[in-house]
């Protein structure tokens, strides 16, 4: 059975990491994520993301970016590894994130990529029954992040594609997401690589293909690119 676990785009996009300074946490998984083609060298990037966070941990226990950081990547892993055990612990560290902080749309979109990208993998019934994750619980979560992050076009564009995965019919709401990341602002890499996905399924759903739209999104989502 194919098991992927999380994906959170929401949180991590691809960026080119200049030779001049060492990768921080998000860049890695930036890297891995969208950037990498080999399953290896992504799980690589994965492993040494998890690692430098709890290092920061280890040094300042309350350094949010850091816990962030650390439950993406042990999600990441959970989906590259089709381990449930990461996934479950991903789960409950971006859960005690979105509790400390409601208000933190980060933490609301990498729930919502939490369950989402479980049901779309494995479906209802499997995602509830292995993982307990729900598909309305991951759309709210979804609405939520895009309503608190209206200032910057990742969280509309991640919506955007993850919506038409689930639901290649649904071209009107994926449409309107798409447009919104596309003239958002875009300040980092995350939301300019998330605006160019946005502006590469517009045409597909403004001529009402979704079955088109969807393989595409499932190509620009996290780990849409191994081989």
């Amino acid at each position: 059975m194919r098991f992927q676990s999380l994906a959170v785009a929401a949180v991590a996009i691809v960026a080119c990491v200049a030779p001049a300074h060492a990768a921080s946490p998000r860049e890695e998984l930036i890297r891995a994520a969208f950037a990498t083609h080999d399953k290896g060298q992504a799980l690589a990037l994965v492993d040494q993301a998890i690692s430098d966070s709890q290092a920061i941990l280890a040094q300042s226990p309350g350094d949010r970016e850091a816990k962030l950081q650390q439950a993406l990547g042990i999600g990441y892993r959970g989906q590259l590894k089709r381990s449930p055990t990461d996934a479950k612990t991903a789960h409950g560290l971006i859960q005690s994130l979105a509790n400390s902080d409601p208000r933190d749309p980060e933490a609301q979109i990498a729930m919502a990529g939490w369950h989402l990208t479980a049901v779309g993998d494995l479906g209802n019934f499997l995602a509830r029954t292995l993982l307990g994750a729900n598909r309305d619980a991951g759309l709210a979560a979804l609405d939520k992040a895009v309503a608190m992050g209206g200032n910057r076009s990742f969280f509309a564009g991640y919506a955007a594609l993850i919506r038409i995965k689930l639901d290649s019919s649904d071209t009107a709401t994926a449409l309107r997401l798409a447009q919104r990341a596309a003239s958002e602002p875009a300040p980092g890499p995350i939301d300019r690589v998330m605006q160019r996905a946005a502006q590469r399924i517009i045409p597909m759903l403004q001529a009402g293909d979704g079955a088109g739209a969807s393989k595409l999104a499932k190509q620009l989502l996290p780990f849409g690119t191994l081989s």
